[in-house]
């Protein structure tokens, strides 16, 4: 099916660019994590249900849109989705946000239930964040030693670091190495397709700014160790399936947990087989089925 390539203004000043795949009356939007755009969403969207109408927005600062204004938080993407999708005219839709977009739907969906008609997330960050600890003088990490601010998150040797030089530097192959050792530990795209993420990575502008966005988001009722938590997850009325795949080495099992128990009897947790940090690689087929189950 034919995905095409659109822009929108947002209010804010920011430029939002955006995947439009024509379907059916449902509408499904996708949001994607860090490090990606709605470029990753690609096979998904071509393989779910034609029912759907889907709308894949790049989050500012990635792919496409612009990066005008500096992001301290998850909620300045929030408030950017709640003004893109006002600005296209949808609010009943089904909502779906993978890693670092998890924790986006999360609190879209907390904060504009009135739009949400189910909530998917996918390899989602928890409700208290990612943290990024110190490191010790052999890079391993120091638990409970964390970083707090952007400034010592931009000096981080192990996490950071390496991937800034490699956007700075215009490096696929440190790019790749890390992906697969981390992501695309069972599976990998093809060749071209590769080299096209590959390619959307390096249009990333913000990685320091989203790291604190991540290392300071609490919406669960405890303190995470940098901030106490909003409570924000435990009004998320609406659905909730919360996928996690059982060979992540991204996002720990105790992430897709605290989601369950934190959102409460709206959420059910299902396990991926085979796949890890990315089931849109390792498993396409497992995960629109498990999906598209859910949303009917």
């Amino acid at each position: 099916m034919k995905i095409s390539m659109n822009k929108v203004e947002l209010k804010n000043g920011e430029t939002i660019g955006y995947r439009h795949r024509e379907g059916g009356n449902k509408v499904l939007i996708l949001v994607h994590g860090n490090m990606t755009s709605s470029k990753h969403w690609d096979v998904f969207m071509e393989a779910f249900d034609s029912e759907y109408t889907i709308y894949a927005p790049d989050l500012r600062g990635f792919g496409t849109s612009t990066y005008n204004k500096l992001i301290n938080s998850l909620d300045d993407f929030k408030e950017d989705l709640k003004d893109f999708v006002d600005s296209i005219g949808i609010k009943n839709f089904d909502l779906m946000g993978w890693s670092t977009g998890g924790g986006v739907c999360m609190i879209f969906a907390s904060d504009y239930p009135e739009y949400v008609n189910k909530l998917v997330l996918l390899e989602s960050v928890g409700t208290k964040g990612y943290p990024i600890f110190r490191k010790d003088e052999n890079g391993k990490p120091i638990i409970g030693d964390f970083l707090k601010t952007k400034e010592e998150i931009a000096q981080d040797f192990v996490q950071v670091i390496p991937i800034l030089n490699a956007y700075k530097n215009r490096d696929k192959e440190m790019l790749k190495m890390i992906w697969e050792a981390t992501i695309y530990t069972h599976n990998k795209p093809e060749d071209e397709k590769y080299d096209e993420y590959l390619e959307d990575m390096l249009t990333q502008r913000n990685l320091v700014d989203v790291d604190y966005a991540l290392a300071t988001f609490n919406i669960s009722n405890e303190f995470n160790g940098i901030k106490s938590g909003d409570k924000r997850a435990a009004t998320i009325q609406c659905p909730t399936l919360v996928l996690w795949g059982e060979n992540d080495l991204v996002v720990p099992e105790q992430m897709a947990l605290d989601i369950k128990r934190d959102i409460g009897e709206n959420a059910q947790l299902v396990y991926l087989k085979n796949c890890g940090h990315s089931p849109l690689i390792d498993d396409l087929k497992q995960l629109t089925t498990v999906v598209e189950n859910f949303l009917k």
